[in-house]
């Protein structure tokens, strides 16, 4: 076999193969007809991790984000579950692996709104600044990640 083509076999056995064993089980909630947070799991599921949606009514999508530690002021239209951590909003999935890597003490991350240009939300070329937000266990949040427009 010619060494390219070794490396680029090699490189195509990383990829993540949708329905996997090794991608990473992520629980979604988020309300019935919503085209961004389908999105927002699509870009999941083209970065190795397996979504799975749950279809609740808004008001009790509320309560489970106040449950869980969420902030109301890092709110956002969906929320989700990952090995004991709430990911909040259209957090890119490099951020999600980042925080998994780590493990930090905290309830999770927040991309708080709706920006423009966040996985989910239209073309990441054309983005608006956002910003990526740790959860402390106290409701207090950090910065975690910056992207600035583009």
């Amino acid at each position: 076999m010619h060494r390219s083509t070794a490396l680029f076999a090699l490189m195509l056995a990383a990829l993540p193969i949708p329905g996997a064993a090794g991608e990473t089980p992520i629980q979604v909630m988020k309300t019935s007809g919503c085209g961004c947070c389908v999105a927002w799991m699509d870009h999941l599921a083209a970065h190795g991790f397996r979504p799975v949606g749950q279809d609740l009514p808004g008001g009790l999508l509320v309560r489970e984000k106040a449950a869980r530690g969420v902030p109301s002021a890092m709110t956002s239209c969906h929320t989700a579950t990952v090995e004991g951590y709430v990911i909040e909003g259209h957090v890119p999935a490099a951020d999600i692996r980042r925080l998994l890597a780590e493990r930090p003490d905290a309830v999770g991350l927040a991309v708080p709104d709706m920006p423009f240009g966040s996985p989910g939300m239209g073309p990441e070329s054309r983005r608006e600044a956002y910003e990526v937000h740790l959860i402390r266990g106290d409701g207090t949040t950090e910065l975690f990640t910056s992207y600035p427009p583009d």
